[in-house]
C-alpha cells in the first residue's frame, strides 16, 4: 500500500474518532468548566505523544518549539471555540458547521497569497453557505451564538491547516508536536485558573473518559497523523477529508446523546458535503496532469 493511500485511510479513521469526540466531550463536560476539560485533555495528549516520539522531544531544539506556538495558537482558539460552542448547540450541528473549514481553506489562501481560485471552489462556497444557512438560521432569521462559535473556530482550523502545510514543506513537524501541545495545554491551564467556578477534580466519571477519549485518539492519534500527511497532501485535500466528521459526527450524536437529525440538518448537512465533492471534482486536463505528476515522483 502506497503511503498516500495508508495516510487517507488514517485521515478518514482519525475523522471518526474527531466526529465522536463532540458527542463524547458535550456529555463529558456537562456542567464542568471545558477550559479544564480541555487541560487534561492536551496534557494527556502531552503524556502519550512524549512516550511516543520520545527521539523527536530528546532532540527538541528552539525552532522547533517556536514552530510548534505558531502551530499552537490556531489550533488552540479552533479547539477552544468549538468545544465551547457545545455549550449552546447540538453535537450533530456543530459537527456539520465545522465542515465548512474545507470551504474557507482556499479562500483564505486567495486572500493571503493572492493565488488564483477556480470557478468550481466558488461554486463549492456558495453551496457550503446556503447549507450552513439551512442549519443555522433558526425562526426570526436568529442564529445561534453556538453556531458563531463554530463558525470562529472554522476559520481558526482553516489557518492552521494553511499553517501547518506552509511549515512542513521545509521541517519535520514530528519535532514539533509535543511544544505544540504543550503550548495548548499551557493556555488552557491559564484560562482555567481565570475561571473561579473552575473544579479542577470533578467526581464524575464521564468527564474523565471523555478527557481519555478525546486526548488520546482524537487529539493525540489525528493532529499527528494530520501532521505527517501534510508532507504529501495539501491542505485542501486534508480539510477536504475532514469532511468526512460531520457524517460521523451525525452519527455519533443519534446514537450516544440521541439527538434528532432534523431536516434543516441532513439538507444542510448535505449541501456542505456536496460542496467538498465539487471543491475536489477535477477536470480532463487537470487528471492528466496530476497523473503526470504522480508518475514522475519519487
Amino acid at each position: 500500500m502506497k503511503k498516500r493511500q495508508l495516510l487517507l485511510i488514517l485521515l478518514i479513521l482519525g475523522t471518526a474518532f474527531w466526529g465522536i469526540s463532540y458527542s463524547v466531550t458535550k456529555m463529558a463536560i456537562g456542567d464542568s468548566s471545558p477550559n479544564v476539560f480541555l487541560f487534561y485533555r492536551f496534557v494527556m495528549a502531552v503524556i502519550v505523544l512524549s512516550i511516543v516520539f520520545w527521539k523527536y522531544v530528546k532532540d527538541t531544539n528552539l525552532e522547533a518549539v517556536k514552530t510548534g506556538f505558531l502551530l499552537a495558537v490556531p489550533m488552540f482558539l479552533g479547539i477552544q471555540l468549538q468545544t465551547f460552542a457545545l455549550k449552546y448547540t447540538d453535537a450533530s450541528q456543530c459537527s456539520f458547521i465545522a465542515g465548512l473549514t474545507v470551504i474557507i481553506v482556499p479562500l483564505l489562501k486567495l486572500a493571503l497569497y493572492r493565488t488564483n481560485t477556480p470557478l468550481k471552489i466558488w461554486v463549492a462556497a456558495f453551496t457550503a453557505l446556503t447549507g450552513l444557512f439551512i442549519i443555522a438560521i433558526k425562526d426570526k432569521f436568529i442564529i445561534n451564538f453556538g453556531d458563531l462559535l463554530t463558525i470562529s473556530g472554522a476559520f481558526a482550523f482553516a489557518v492552521y491547516l494553511i499553517s501547518v502545510e506552509k511549515h512542513s514543506a521545509g521541517k519535520n513537524l514530528l519535532y514539533s508536536i509535543v511544544p505544540m501541545f504543550s503550548f495548548c495545554a499551557l493556555f488552557t491551564f491559564c484560562l482555567a485558573l481565570a475561571d473561579s467556578q473552575a473544579v479542577w477534580f470533578p467526581e464524575n466519571n464521564t468527564f474523565w473518559m471523555g478527557a481519555v477519549y478525546c486526548a488520546l485518539f482524537s487529539t493525540a492519534f489525528m493532529y499527528t497523523v494530520s501532521n505527517i500527511s501534510q508532507r504529501y497532501l495539501s491542505a485542501e485535500r486534508v480539510a477536504v477529508i475532514y469532511l468526512f466528521e460531520p457524517v460521523f459526527g451525525a452519527i455519533g450524536a443519534f446514537f450516544i446523546l440521541g439527538e434528532n437529525l432534523s431536516w434543516r440538518l441532513l439538507l444542510g448537512g448535505a449541501l456542505i458535503f456536496s460542496a467538498t465533492i465539487i471543491s475536489e471534482v477535477k477536470g480532463r486536463k487537470q487528471k492528466v496532469l496530476g497523473s503526470v505528476e504522480s508518475e514522475t515522483e519519487i
